[in-house]
């Protein structure tokens, strides 16, 4: 086990996805239009969040100063935040390029939307579905440094925000238990939108990459950025299993 650094680890957390698998009479919608094949849930680790925020905000400043993007429809909102989804060509390329240029690493949990595995497993119930992610992708990470800032993106009310720290403690807790380990560390759970904290968007567009690569087939936009990823984990692909855990050693590459 790592000793615990003398450090503070920013956590940024985003989803990509949903969680629905029926409509509301029940029917199994999952991949049907308008309900994802899976939730991906992921983090961008970094103890220098305010390099990230600068420089995202030097390049939006620059794409709104550009009289070559004026008049482009999505421009209004990426006057508010970079969105992957909705900003036009011409921005993502920018922000992917300096993406590829700041000082942050990636880890991700894909979780295929399998009907058997979501009734046995999580009860057929999409909140525990949801949790169960969250609590794999921070599994191993919370023990490294003193302090742990950790971001989601805003989701609901502050009461969701309370559920979001009950669900850390709970990853820390199982982790003491199974290495008989106390972890000092420190824990600050916080919602909050990705205008308010532009690291959000880094997640964001990261998210994008791993989702493009997986639904549309297209993996371009995840080699760009690869060297960032520390680890995707395809947790439900049990047909694949070991060769799921998709790292350096064995990077994620789509065969058409």
């Amino acid at each position: 086990m790592k000793p615990l650094q003398s450090k503070t680890d920013y956590f940024f957390v985003d989803e990509s996805g949903d969680t629905t698998f029926y409509d509301r009479h029940g029917n199994l919608i999952v991949g049907q239009t308008g309900c994802s094949p899976l939730l991906i849930l992921g983090f961008v680790r970094t103890d220098n969040p305010r390099i990230i925020r600068e420089g995202l905000h030097k390049l939006r400043s620059e794409i709104l100063q550009n009289p070559y993007l004026q008049g482009i429809p999505s421009l209004t909102k990426t006057k508010r935040a970079f969105h992957a989804k909705d900003d036009c060509p011409e921005v993502r390329e920018k922000v992917f390029q300096l993406l590829a240029e700041l000082d942050f690493k990636a880890e991700f949990i894909v979780g295929r939307k399998i009907e058997k595995i979501f009734r046995k497993r999580h009860q057929a119930k999409e909140q525990i579905f949801y949790d169960d992610l969250v609590m794999h992708l921070f599994k191993n990470k919370l023990h490294l440094a003193e302090e742990n800032n950790i971001y989601f993106a805003t989701r609901g009310t502050r009461d969701r925000q309370h559920t979001l720290a009950s669900l850390i403690e709970e990853t820390v807790n199982q982790f003491e238990e199974k290495h008989d380990f106390k972890n000092p560390a420190k824990h600050h759970i916080y919602a909050q939108t990705p205008d308010g904290e532009p690291c959000l968007q880094v997640i964001d567009y990261m998210n994008w990459a791993i989702q493009r690569a997986f639904i549309k087939k297209e993996d371009r936009f995840l080699r760009f950025v690869e060297n960032k990823i520390g680890l995707i984990f395809d947790i439900y692909d049990f047909d694949s299993y070991p060769n799921n855990f998709y790292t350096k050693k064995n990077p994620l590459r789509i065969l058409n």
